[in-house]
């Protein structure tokens, strides 16, 4: 099962906002559900 996160958007602008933000603007912002893929590991 993947890992999800939630995130708030500006629909104006595109850019992402604070989910605080998000619920404080709810007719200019959405929160949306984002999939969080596994961390790559780095090469040593």
């Amino acid at each position: 099962m993947a890992r999800t996160s939630k995130r708030g958007r500006d629909a104006g602008s595109g850019q992402f906002i604070k989910i605080e933000e998000a619920k404080r603007r709810p007719k200019t912002t959405t929160i949306e559900t984002i999939k969080v893929g596994p961390t790559k590991k780095r090469k040593k």
